[in-house]
């Protein structure tokens, strides 16, 4: 029963694309400019291949990243990958307002003491930073509030 999955939270095919692609398109198009409609400065060039290749890279990084899903279960949300993002009980706060700082159609989740991890990006799909773990992106909203109300009513289970 504690390995049973919960909830599964996945990246929507249409903010996936659109998500991909706007920064593929701007990696693209910076490496054009670059090569073939170069800038007066030989240093504007260099910094618009440097980003255009960052943003393919980066558009690589979370085409693979958002292949993953996320899954929770009684005990641990994890990645679909196995990696272990949090375990339940080491949970202190959900953040999910208007005003916290969170991943678009997500929410936040920060850790009691001594239980951070590696800093860490999935693009996309989540990251963690010390305490902070940062769940949403391209995501659709409702799975995310879902996920976010199946959470928070496994942190007061276990807070009785």
């Amino acid at each position: 029963m504690a390995d049973e999955v919960l909830m599964v939270l996945k990246a929507s095919p249409g903010r996936r694309v659109l998500g991909v692609g706007t920064v593929l398109t701007l990696g693209a198009i910076a490496v054009y400019v670059a090569l073939f409609e170069p800038p007066g400065h030989f240093g504007w060039t260099v910094f618009l291949l440097v980003l255009g290749m960052a943003a393919l890279w980066l558009s690589n990084r979370m085409r693979q990243a958002t292949m993953a899903q996320l899954e929770l279960t009684h005990e641990v949300l994890r990645s679909s990958t196995g990696e272990v993002l949090a375990q339940v009980g080491d949970i202190e706060a959900l953040e999910r307002g208007v005003f916290a700082f969170k991943p678009s159609n997500g929410f936040t989740l920060r850790l009691k003491e001594g239980a951070s991890g590696a800093r860490r990006w999935e693009p996309g799909l989540w990251w963690r930073m010390a305490r902070r773990i940062g769940v949403g992106g391209v995501t659709p909203g409702a799975q995310s509030r879902a996920m976010a109300e199946i959470l928070a009513e496994l942190m007061q289970q276990q807070a009785r």
